[in-house]
Parts: structure tokens; sequence; C-alpha cells
């Protein structure tokens, strides 16, 4: 899917969000299903166009979270929900280091 872009007149902007994450080598595994189970409940909210999980080839405890809301508000609305909450308090354990996450506006 693709995000949606500003309409003429509009003031809403997409948001794209990268989330850099390096697991423990034995939480690979249980960091893949919880975050799966995450990607399924945030495909069901109505505000995101795209969510993905992708594991890096060379390093099996590397991943990315690609998220792409319709906007700010709906990133927002993501954080309430019980999946995300679920999967936030699941994985805080399984981090080899803190997370960072990039917030980017419309493509241009």
């Amino acid at each position: 899917m693709t995000n949606p872009t500003l309409t003429k007149g509009s003031t809403t902007m997409a948001i794209t969000m990268i989330c850099n994450v390096h697991v423990k080598d034995d939480s690979i595994e249980a960091f893949k299903a919880a975050s799966l189970a995450n990607v399924a409940g945030s495909l069901a909210e109505p505000g995101i166009t795209r969510f993905e999980l992708m594991q890096q080839v060379d390093d099996p405890t590397r991943f990315i979270i690609y998220e792409e809301y319709v906007d700010q508000a709906d990133t927002l609305a993501h954080k309430e929900t019980a999946h995300y909450q679920t999967w936030r308090a699941t994985v805080a354990d399984m981090m080899a280091t803190p997370r960072n996450t990039y917030s980017f506006g419309d493509k241009l």
C-alpha cells in the first residue's frame, strides 16, 4: 500500500516511521512472534496504510519495523491500542540495545 499524500488545501501530512531494533541472540524467535502479532493488529487500524517487520539478512538480531500512517494523530492512536501496548511490554527485555525510531513526512 502507498502512503497518502497531501491534497490541495489539506493540512494533513502522512507519516512514515522506521524503527530500528536490535534484539538479544536468544530472543530472535520470541521477538518475531510478538512483532508479527503486533503487525496483524496494526494492519486492522484504519489510520495505518502499511506496517511491516523486516529482518536484516546478515545479522538476524536486527530488525526494521516500517510503518505508514495517514497522519500524526494516527501514530498517537496506534500507541494506545492493546496490541501495541502488549507488544511493547512483551519485547522490552528482549532488546540488546534501545530501539531507535525515526519519523518522516510526506514523500517528496
